[in-house]
Order: C-alpha cells, then structure tokens, then sequence
C-alpha cells in the first residue's frame, strides 16, 4: 500500500470510530434487594437493556438504605461514583451542597417532566433550579388498613375521624379483638406520630410543625392534643408490638387478628401477595383529616465521566419517569406513577384513590412532604423528633413533657 492509500485509509478510520455514538452505560445503586423490590428494579434493566444499553448492578442491603449510602459515601471519596443512585428527599440536596451530582435538565426538559410531575414533588428533584434526580413512584403514608371481616362482624365502619376511630377501638377491644396492629419500632412510631399530626392539627399545622419546625407549632395545644391521642392508640396495641416488623403487624390484620393497622401503602403489597382483594378481604382508607402525605423513590445522578456513561444517565433518567416504566413498575411496588398523566385502569381501587387523592391536595396545597420517610427533614432534626415519639409512646411520659422535650430537641438538632 502506498503513503497516500495509507493516511486516506487512516483517516476513514479516525472519522468512522468519531462517529459512534457511545453506548449507554449505567452503574445503579439502590437497596431494592427483596421480593416485589427486587421485581421491579428489573424491569427498569430490561428496559434500559432493550435501549441499547449496558446496567450494571450495585444492590447493598440492609437497613433501609443506611449501607447503601456507606458503600455510596466510600465510592464518592474515592471519586469514582456510580451514575445513578436511589435517593430521597432532602438527601439529594445534601449530595448536591457536596458538588456531586449532575445535572439532567436537558432531558427532563425535553420530556416535559414539570407538565406531569406534581409541583411538590417536582421540587425534591430539583437542585437550585436545575433538575438533579427522576421520581420513580409516589408511596402514601397516611394509610389506615383494615380487616374487612372484622369490621362487619362488629358492625364498625372505616373511621372518618379520630373520635370514631377510638369508638371503633374500644368496641372492638371489648369483643376481644386487638384493635391496632402496631410494631414497635421507631420509625413505626413516627409513621402513627406524624399522621396523628395531620389528622389533628390539618395541613398548614403539619407544615408549621413538622417541616418548618416552627417553635410556636411545636409547643402548641394543638400538639398537646396530638401526644393524647398518641397515648390513647398505646392503649389499643397488644402488649407484644416493642420490636415487632411492619409486615408482621400487616399479617395481624390479614388473619383476624387486628383490626386496622396504620402504614404506608407497603402494606397493600403483602394484602396481595397473600391473594386478598381491596374492597373485599381488605379495606382502605386515608387516615383521619385531610392532606396526603408522600414518600417518594427517586434517582440522583451523580457527576461522571466519559460520553457512555453520561449517555446512560440520560437514557435512564428519560426511562425512569416515561409513562411505561411508571405503569409497569409501580403496579410492581404497590405505589402509584409520580406522573399524573398515566392510565390507572389497571391499577387497584386503593391505587386510583391514592392518585385521586394526590391530585386533588397537589391542587390544593396540602401534599406533604412525609417527616417520618425521610422527605421532609435532614437526618439530625428527623431523629430528634422521633426519639422524642418513641420515648412518650413506651412509657407514661404527659403530654405536656413530651411536647417540651419536643421543643428542646428540635432546637438542639441544628
């Protein structure tokens, strides 16, 4: 081959591998390791597999998300951080004071998030502006489960308010039957405090207390109220809730056992799992009082390096929130699309009022951020509350101590 043949064949060569497009890549970290969890990450591998491109998995367990973010923190310091990561909340804009994430605005633009994300939440996923993270899914927490054998045996309704729930109780704790299926747990705890909150005190209350930290809120009659009634559903738990898992409680109701329980609509998926239908072998309802109150699961992406990879956190966040993936793995998880514009005909009736409901208080002003599932508050001011919670729940602790002790561990936290 002559000089001239050889540079025109090199340079042939050159154009043609500048003009490969890279090849989506995506290191995802998350703590969705079990059962329907573990079902539902896998539909968005195949989906981004059948995009072209390459997933690699990074699943830590354990302690709802805790050892995930050791192995993430080690992977950062190391500057060697996986593309995408589940987080949550204020989580994300911690990450983000650190530099770390990346921005993802040119695909969330393009796909028209903020016209179908409600405002609240679009919010979590957005740092000084810019879009950082994609919602997987919106979980409710200020669910009230019940057993609907139970409740018609005893001539009981589903409770519209905290005096009727209370009414209900003692009705059936005279017939013998635990009245709430409750494990003691702090998170657990925190779950009951903070819908009690809401329940009581409405929306803008919730907001004043339990995202503003608001002093005047948190020391208020108001929250005097709220610890009465925490102490009056002490007295309709059975005597073995100290250290009991959410889905051993979930089973009480299934089996007859209790009566309600007080979760997020996780439970809902072990009521299917078991072959039980809403509306029939299992009752759902929001608890007491107005407002919705959300959990979200959500991606942060994290700064990369290279076109393949940066091609893959694109192409994931653009799966992430696209109507099939939002269908698909939500029916999976239980929850229901962060999206607003996604069919729920094949979703359950709990479901349909869940995004009913979402839209209804997005409109509103009283979609909540959850201060018990990590959405509303930073781990230190989250953790003086619920030591708080916990403390009052398991022993005789007043009312009027425990919204001191409130107070003064709020004040402490920062």
């Amino acid at each position: 081959m002559n000089r001239f043949a050889f540079a025109t064949v090199s340079t042939l060569a050159v154009a043609a591998a500048s003009s490969v497009v890279a090849e989506p890549q995506a290191e995802v970290l998350h703590w969705w390791t079990s059962g329907g969890e573990a079902k539902s990450v896998a539909v968005l591998q195949e989906e981004f597999a059948s995009n072209g491109g390459t997933w690699t998995d990074m699943p830590v367990a354990g302690g709802g998300g805790d050892a995930a973010m050791t192995a993430l923190r080690a992977r950062v310091l190391a500057g060697n951080a996986p593309a995408a990561v589940q987080l949550k909340g204020p989580a994300i804009q911690e990450w983000y004071e650190e530099g770390v994430l990346a921005d993802i605005s040119s695909v969330a633009e393009a796909e028209g998030w903020a016209e179908v994300l409600p405002a609240s939440i679009a919010g979590h996923m957005k740092c000084e502006g810019t879009w950082c993270a994609a919602p997987v899914n919106v979980h409710r927490v200020d669910w009230i489960w019940a057993n609907a054998d139970v409740l018609a045996a005893n001539g009981i309704e589903m409770p519209t308010t905290w005096e009727e729930f209370n009414a209900a109780a003692d009705k059936l704790q005279a017939a013998g039957v635990i009245p709430l299926a409750h494990g003691g747990q702090a998170w657990q705890d925190a779950t009951v405090f903070e819908t009690v909150v809401l329940g009581i005190g409405g929306p803008e209350f919730f907001q004043k207390a339990l995202v503003d930290l608001d002093p005047e809120a948190l020391t208020s009659d108001t929250m005097v109220q709220v610890f009465d009634q925490m102490r009056t559903l002490r007295g309709y738990v059975d005597e073995n809730f100290s250290g009991r898992d959410w889905n051993l409680a979930t089973a009480m109701v299934m089996n007859g056992e209790a009566a309600f329980q007080i979760m997020g609509d996780w439970a809902k998926g072990e009521f299917l799992a078991a072959g039980k239908k809403p509306g029939e072998d299992f009752l759902c309802a929001s608890t007491p009082g107005d407002g919705y109150l959300y959990n979200v699961d959500s991606f942060a992406m994290f700064d990369v390096e290279g076109d393949d990879k940066k091609a893959g956190q694109d192409l994931l966040a653009k799966l992430i929130v696209a109507p099939n993936f939002q269908k698909v793995f939500n029916l999976n998880k239980g929850s229901i699309p962060a999206r607003t514009d996604v069919a729920l005909d094949d979703f359950d009736i709990c479901a349909n009022l869940s995004a009913k409901d979402m839209g209804a208080t997005s409109d509103a002003g009283s979609l909540l951020p959850s201060y018990a599932h990590g959405m509303a508050l930073r781990g230190s001011q989250s953790g003086a509350i619920t030591d708080v919670v916990t403390a009052h729940f398991n022993s005789d602790m007043s009312s009027a101590d425990a919204v001191q002790q409130l107070a003064d561990a709020v004040a402490n936290s920062y």
